[in-house]
């Protein structure tokens, strides 16, 4: 029996004894294990709203930024970060017809004359769509008795119906994709708002002011902790209907970050965002 006990580790004490020296260090390592750090499982962090003035064009345009932060665990240390940012357009579409007003509007003697009626920008997701209204005449002068008078050339009205649709290039910039919907205009004015100078002058301003707007609005160093402007990335992007008509974007993103990585932005989180 002695033997037995031998080869099994006994020897200098009874089996009761070693037994209980088990339990002991079952429960001494129990307790070791309890007062470990447990292993981060993940966390979500709302970014509450904020107003970020700004100013597109030199025009001023309020808007307002929220979002989510969210992290789960992919196992092994790895984590999976996602990020949605929110920004409402309601204060650009108000002020649509004096923003292009003031890109737009011309009263060259002899040459355009462009005067901006009207100007909407609605939902239409994923995309937005705007509508102008505008007057326009082309002068050119004549020189009598010493004098330019101008004559007109060309003059009536037209709509301008276009969309906007954003996407995400492969080095991760936000863009804006213009298609031109309907035009209606006076007699060959039409024309030129198709294929001629004006068309493409009002379509790139309008287009400009957009994606201006997106990429101001949704600016991560106004809205993330460094920690995660460093590292989150944007691979997706549309406007929305916000409710009521009220045009809002939104860009979203996924990246796998490390263990160090999500305890600094943890840290980051509690300490605040960063002042805007």
């Amino acid at each position: 029996m002695g033997e037995v006990s031998d080869s099994l580790g006994l020897r200098g004490g009874s089996v009761v004894q070693n037994s209980r020296s088990c339990v002991i260090l079952a429960l001494v390592l129990g307790v070791q294990a309890l007062a470990a750090p447990a292993k981060e499982e993940g966390f979500t962090f709302r970014i509450p709203p904020a107003k970020i003035s700004l100013n597109i064009e030199n025009q001023p345009v309020a808007i307002i930024a929220s979002g989510n932060i969210s992290v789960t665990s992919t196992g092994h240390d790895a984590y999976l970060l996602k990020l949605e940012l929110n920004a409402d357009f309601s204060d650009l579409q108000q002020n649509m017809t004096g923003f292009l007003r003031s890109q737009l509007d011309k009263d060259d003697r002899c040459g355009d004359r462009i005067a901006i009626q009207h100007a909407s920008l609605t939902p239409a997701e994923p995309s937005s769509r705007a509508v102008v209204q505008l007057h326009y005449e082309h002068y050119t002068c004549l020189k009598a008795f010493g004098k330019q008078v101008p004559r007109k050339l060309v003059g009536g009205n037209g709509t301008i119906q276009m969309k906007f649709t954003p996407t995400v290039g492969e080095s991760k910039t936000l863009r804006l994709v213009p298609e031109v919907e309907s035009i209606q205009a006076d007699g060959s004015l039409g024309e030129l708002l198709r294929s001629g100078q004006l068309g493409a002058m009002v379509r790139e301003k309008i287009t400009k002011a957009l994606l201006s707007a997106m990429q101001k609005g949704t600016d991560r160093s106004l809205t993330l902790p460094p920690a995660a402007q460093d590292i989150a990335v944007i691979d997706k992007a549309q406007f929305r209907d916000g409710g009521s008509g009220r045009l809002g974007v939104v860009l979203g993103g996924e990246v796998r970050i490390s263990d160090k990585q999500i305890q600094l932005l943890r840290r980051q989180l509690k300490e605040g965002a960063p002042t805007r």
